[in-house]
C-alpha cells in the first residue's frame, strides 16, 4: 500500500509549545502554504482520503480537494495531556518531566502518551488500512504521525523520530 502523509501547514501558536491534540489556529499565511501543498498533490488519485480531526488538518484536506475526507483519531498529533499549550521551558520545570525527557519512547507525557503508544496507534490504523484492500491512500495529519510512519516504513528508528519531524505543509510517500 502507498501511502501520501501531508503534515498541516503552520500555526498560530507560541513558537516552543506544545500543542498536540489541542484545536489551535492556523497562521494567517495559510492559503498561501496550502496552495504550495496542494501544488504537490497534483496528478495524485487515491483509494480514499483520511485526515485527523483537528482542525488544522481538515481545512488543508479540504483546501486541497477533500471536504469529505474521513476524520480518525488515532491520527491525531501526541497527546502532551498535563502539557498542552506550555512551553518546554514550563515542561522542564515540572519534576515528572525528567523521568519523560529520559525515556520519551516508552514513558507517557504527564496524562498524556508516550511516543510509542502514538506509534501504535497509527501502526493499527495503517494496517486495518492495508488489510482492508487500499491501494494507494492520502492522509491529513501531523509531524508526529508523518514521523512514526517512516519509523514503520523503516526509513529509521524510532530513536530518530524526533529528529525527523517533517517541515509544515510537507507531503510524504511510505509505503507498507
Amino acid at each position: 500500500m502507498i501511502v501520501y502523509l501531508i503534515r498541516h501547514t503552520s500555526v498560530a501558536v507560541p513558537k516552543g509549545s506544545a500543542y498536540g491534540f489541542t484545536d489551535v489556529p492556523l497562521n494567517p499565511t495559510f492559503e498561501t502554504e496550502a496552495a504550495v501543498t496542494l501544488s504537490q498533490l497534483s496528478g495524485l488519485h487515491f483509494d480514499e482520503v483520511f485526515c485527523s480531526p483537528l482542525t488544522r488538518c481538515v481545512k488543508l484536506a479540504a483546501f486541497c480537494g477533500y471536504p469529505q475526507a474521513i476524520r480518525d483519531e488515532r491520527l491525531k498529533e501526541l497527546n502532551f495531556g498535563d502539557w498542552e499549550m506550555k512551553t518546554w521551558d514550563e515542561i522542564s520545570a515540572d519534576p515528572y518531566s525528567k523521568k519523560w525527557f529520559n525515556d520519551w519512547i516508552n514513558t507517557p507525557t504527564l496524562h498524556g502518551e508516550s511516543l510509542r503508544q502514538q506509534y501504535e496507534r497509527l501502526k493499527a490504523f495503517l494496517t486495518e488500512k492495508k488489510q482492508q484492500g487500499y491501494q494507494q491512500i492520502a492522509v491529513f495529519s501531523h509531524g508526529g504521525i508523518l514521523a512514526c510512519a517512516r519509523v514503520l516504513a523503516g526509513e529509521y528508528p524510532i530513536e530518530q523520530a524526533f529528529e525527523s519531524i517533517p517541515p509544515y505543509g510537507s507531503v510524504i510517500r511510505i509505503e507498507l
